[in-house]
């Protein structure tokens, strides 16, 4: 009987039971300890699981029963430590961002194929439905050619939201706002729908909150592709209850994602006849609103993680690799740079 692969989860914050969760209903895959370096949130973690804790993630890799450590920890501390598990042997799952810079995430994704250790990027809608379904339906080319696609975040965070950490709303730990912090998730599906980006013109602005990072956004791109679109994303609009939404539209029809759900599909038929597919796949639309990282199901990391066990024991690349978790951050990297200069910025930087 093959050996369960031990998990360790660095960082005991917010998100961590979602890890801990995953890792405890993974076939072949067994929780071995926690850290942070607050001990009372260590201690507290691993009681409540009976597995071992540290606050020192150096003295965890040391272990031999710790495979892969999951990265819960402040986005801008994810490429030091994983290059550090990395040339411990250990594989690594971060939490998004990867890094707050290109060159860390390259930094990141360079040591782990050195050390030949897999490094997987957290994006769970890429593994849940009905978003790897859509995805599915734009390869077979079913909206025709793209010509347009956008995502809209409007969410809310209170100063208070800010005030509650000092690295929240800083570029030296939490690398950007609105955009960084809350939106990569659906920028992610954006270009994961529509294809590379190529140019982008954006604004990137702080408005309501006392941070040093934007909390209102609004930008232009073009795609490799040919297509073009729209960025949104903001933490200051009222209320707490507006959905995201993507939407994506082909010479042959239109799908737009609002919250967790499909708002509509609908695609040309025979002479011109309009098919509704949402009836047809029968896929409920959850028009919910993010207004916590928690609100989000397990389901994605509990899969993510599950393919991480399968990716070790077959010796092949994690769902979600270093390599597409770095995508969004160039975009978002690219928008901050034309808010800056005021200028479009060409892709790749």
């Amino acid at each position: 009987m093959a050996k369960d692969i031990g998990f360790a989860v660095i960082g005991c914050g917010v998100i961590a039971p979602w890890h801990i969760r995953g890792i405890q209903t993974a076939k072949g895959a067994k929780l071995i300890a926690v850290c942070d370096d607050i001990e009372a949130k260590a201690r507290k973690l691993a009681d409540d699981h009976h597995v071992d804790w540290y606050t020192d993630y150096r003295k965890l890799l040391k272990r031999d029963d710790v495979d892969v450590v999951c990265l819960c920890t402040p986005s801008s501390l994810h490429p030091d430590q994983a290059i550090i598990a990395a040339k411990a042997g250990k594989h690594i799952i971060t939490e998004k961002p990867m890094a707050i810079t290109l060159k860390k995430a390259d930094a990141m994704i360079k040591a782990c194929h050195d050390n030949k250790v897999k490094l997987a990027v957290i994006f769970q809608r890429r593994v849940t439905e009905p978003f790897k379904t859509i995805k599915k339906a734009l390869d077979k080319g079913s909206l025709g050619k793209l010509i347009l696609g956008d995502c809209y975040m409007k969410y809310y965070r209170s100063q208070a939201y800010y005030d509650s950490a000092g690295w929240r709303g800083t570029w030296k730990y939490d690398g950007g706002g609105a955009l960084m912090n809350q939106g990569i998730h659906i920028i992610d599906l954006l270009q994961w729908y529509m294809g590379p980006a190529a140019k982008i013109y954006g604004y990137a602005h702080t408005l309501a909150r006392r941070i040093e990072v934007e909390d209102t956004s609004a930008s232009v791109l073009e795609f490799k592709s040919g297509a073009i679109g729209v960025i949104e994303g903001t933490t200051s609009v009222f209320p707490p209850t507006i959905p995201h939404r993507v939407e994506i539209h082909g010479q042959k029809g239109t799908i737009i994602i609002e919250g967790e759900g499909i708002k509509l599909w609908k695609v040309e038929g025979r002479g011109g006849k309009e098919i509704d597919e949402l009836k047809v796949k029968q896929s409920a639309a959850t028009s919910k609103a993010i207004t916590i990282p928690t609100d989000i199901g397990a389901e994605g990391h509990c899969i993510q993680i599950q393919d991480m066990v399968r990716a070790i024991q077959n010796d092949r690349p994690p769902i979600v690799s270093g390599e597409e978790g770095r995508k969004s951050i160039e975009i978002i990297l690219a928008i901050y740079k034309s808010s800056r200069t005021g200028r479009p910025v060409k892709l790749p930087l």
